[in-house]
């Protein structure tokens, strides 16, 4: 029988001890306070977001091109995939170390790398110092893969699935960030007009980290660690407002030790072979790898990192519309995952995909059948008519695989596996992108 998803509803139990709503959160100090410790934990979705804007607009740049040598086919792909290599070989490390040492020293670790990574980057004296150092990036991003994980244990029970969930939105504020920093600098002379979008890669990062330094561990992991009173002192402190006698403390606690010991009952450790050792494990990895790599093979990974050849391809080649065009699009993108995210509750996650893939595969149809008219005719308004199609499909793609990508997983594993699970999504997300970077440009240099 197969394993379903829990609802993340709250259950009887549950709401007999939530206290009465007479405030909003953002009225409440406790929650308002907690929840500005989740913001700052939101902008490391950001990361991602940011260098994959970066790519297009960087492509779009002569300065680039010509620091670069005008890159092409499976090296342009290659120097696109480098980022996402360096995370998919550290995700099954970030994993490891989020439950040895917890979640947020995880997180703290990327700093390092980010910080390698970005220095040697927006310094580089030859291209070769410029697509090594994204190695490092990406080592950054599968650390802060950590945040989302911590995002779902600290939130308040009721605001859980949507904080979570807004998680990824904020992927777009990194992609926006980029796209109107490149559009700004576009016109500066030299090597600057790249320099300053790649420099500014840490921007979001740096917004956290002082948020990221005070927030408080996982409570989850604290209790898993033995360390029970300071798991409660967490929850007293942001579910309860300091209330020590508070029952939706005491219900968490609870809740938390008798899920805990469960699974320990079930397995002495987690190891990576238990995501397939039981029909509901097996269940959740076949949901956690498919989910990662369908949001890479459903075309938005052709789109993200290949939108100046695409439009290219259609005719539209000035270095401002290009970057105009990614940057309205991007605005676009953060708009509609945030109403994705907004939907999750009332919607269902079941209808939100299904919803998103019909958007996706009807704009797609006419995106191939205006870029193929467009080639054959070179009727002007045909190749522009494929840019609103863009935008339709990025509602689609936003409305569920924004803001679900991280959530879904985190939601349907188990504690101990959470971080795995998690990994799991990612790394084949990463893998995806990976193939789709390496093989797209060969396809566009042929067209």
């Amino acid at each position: 029988m197969k394993a379903k998803p829990p609802n993340t509803a709250p259950s009887n139990s549950l709401a007999s001890v939530l206290p009465p709503d007479s405030k909003p959160w953002w009225k409440t100090t406790h929650l308002l306070s907690l929840n500005t410790y989740i913001a700052s934990l939101i902008l490391f979705s950001g990361t991602l977001g940011y260098d994959i804007s970066l790519m297009n607009s960087l492509q779009s740049l002569p300065q680039w091109q010509s620091f670069m040598s005008h890159p092409t086919g499976i090296w342009l792909g290659f120097i696109n995939a480098l980022q996402n290599i360096g995370s998919i070989l550290f995700l099954p490390v970030q994993a490891w170390s989020a439950n040895r040492f917890g979640r947020k020293p995880t997180i703290l670790a990327g700093y390092i790398f980010l910080a390698l990574g970005v220095g040697i980057q927006a310094g580089a004296m030859n291209p070769n110092m410029f697509i090594y150092s994204r190695l490092l990036v990406g080592i950054a991003g599968a650390w802060f893969q950590s945040g989302v994980i911590l995002v779902t244990e600290i939130a308040y029970p009721t605001h859980r699935s949507l904080v979570t969930a807004i998680y990824m939105c904020q992927y777009y504020m990194g992609s926006s960030l980029s796209a109107w920093i490149s559009f700004g600098t576009r016109n500066v002379a030299g090597n600057w007009a790249w320099r300053l979008p790649v420099l500014m890669q840490i921007a979001l990062p740096l917004l956290a980290l002082p948020g990221t330094s005070f927030v408080a561990e996982s409570p989850r992991w604290l209790i898993k660690q033995g360390r029970v009173d300071e798991a409660r002192d967490v929850l007293v402190r942001f579910h309860a407002g300091g209330d020590e006698a508070s029952e939706l403390v005491a219900f968490e606690v609870e809740e938390i030790s008798q899920g805990l010991l469960l699974e320990e009952q079930a397995q002495a450790e987690s190891r990576w072979i238990d995501c397939v050792t039981t029909p509901g494990n097996r269940y959740r990895f076949f949901l956690s790898v498919s989910l990662g790599i369908f949001a890479q093979w459903n075309g938005g990974g052709v789109v993200s990192y290949y939108l100046t050849l695409i439009l290219n391809t259609i005719g539209i080649t000035s270095t401002t519309d290009q970057t105009l065009i990614n940057g309205f699009l991007q605005l676009w993108n953060l708009i509609m995952s945030i109403i994705g995210a907004c939907l999750v509750d009332r919607a269902g996650r079941r209808a939100l995909f299904i919803t998103s893939t019909v958007i996706m595969l009807v704009s797609y149809i006419f995106i191939t059948a205006l870029s193929g008219s467009f080639t054959t005719t070179k009727t002007s308004a045909v190749g522009t008519a494929v840019i609103p199609f863009l935008f339709i499909y990025y509602a689609g793609y936003d409305i569920a695989f924004t803001p679900l990508l991280l959530a879904y997983p985190a939601e349907i594993w188990t504690f101990s596996m959470r971080a795995k699970g998690v990994a799991l999504s990612m790394g084949s997300n990463y893998l995806a992108l990976a193939f789709n970077q390496l093989i797209n440009p060969i396809a566009f240099e042929n067209v």
